[in-house]
């Protein structure tokens, strides 16, 4: 973790927790499994960024969650997800899932793929309330929508096409090619996590590669730019 002279931390993708196995290949931006780093156990409700790469014809058999809210967010390939409240859907880049778990779900996340490998991130976030009804919910967003600009797909009250999230939490993505810049002002009493998906951007002048997610506590006025190309989500937290 590396400070920045303004209200940001760099949390680096070298220092993340890694689990490889025959299946899967994941890299644990905060303390997740067997891995456990004081400095990275959350961030507000941000609870886990699981960086996931599974092979074809593999995945999570059916296991259980509680009390977490449930975003997955698909980049390359296609996942197909199964659940204890009937839900069955095939999950596909551009698309939030999510999945509230309440009083107690059970589900799986296969690659859709017999062949082809599977590239998403899982994202957990403790939610506002404890106990609530186990719920689903998946929504699509083109490419015209996050290219070179922010795509709300995310946010507590489910506006603009958004999933609903059951905390103060607003998740944003954009895709990036070069020459796009993107600005976002952090408000005073709002808190961000930058998380760069694929590609290079620059942030404030500073190169971020992917895996790399930044800390922002405070008032900040964001410039996040690329050269080549990339894809980001953005966390605005209460």
């Amino acid at each position: 973790m590396v400070s920045t002279s303004k209200t940001h931390l760099i949390h680096d993708r070298n220092a993340r927790g890694h689990t490889k196995i025959g299946w899967l290949d994941s890299y644990h931006t905060f303390s997740f499994g067997g891995f456990y780093d004081p400095n990275r156990i959350s961030f507000r409700s941000l609870r886990v960024i699981n960086d996931d790469r599974i092979i074809g014809g593999a995945g999570f058999g059916t296991h259980g969650h509680k009390d977490m809210e449930i975003l997955t967010y698909v980049l390359d390939g296609a996942l197909e997800h199964k659940d204890s409240i009937g839900n069955g859907s095939v999950i596909l880049p551009g698309e939030a899932q999510i999945m509230s778990a309440g009083t107690g779900i059970q589900h799986s996340e296969y690659n859709h793929s017999k062949t082809d490998s599977a590239h998403f991130l899982q994202i957990w976030i403790l939610p506002n309330k404890q106990n609530l009804q186990p719920r689903y919910e998946q929504k699509s967003f083109s490419i015209e929508e996050r290219s070179g600009k922010l795509r709300l797909i995310a946010a507590k009250d489910g506006r603009d096409g958004a999933v609903k999230v059951y905390q103060d939490v607003d998740i944003y993505t954009s895709i990036l090619n070069s020459g796009n810049v993107i600005n976002y002002h952090v408000q005073p009493d709002r808190y961000a996590w930058l998380q760069i998906a694929k590609g290079i951007v620059t942030l404030d002048g500073e190169e971020l590669k992917a895996g790399d997610g930044v800390q922002i506590s405070g008032e900040e006025q964001l410039e996040i730019s690329t050269d080549a190309s990339a894809e980001i989500l953005l966390f605005d937290l209460g």
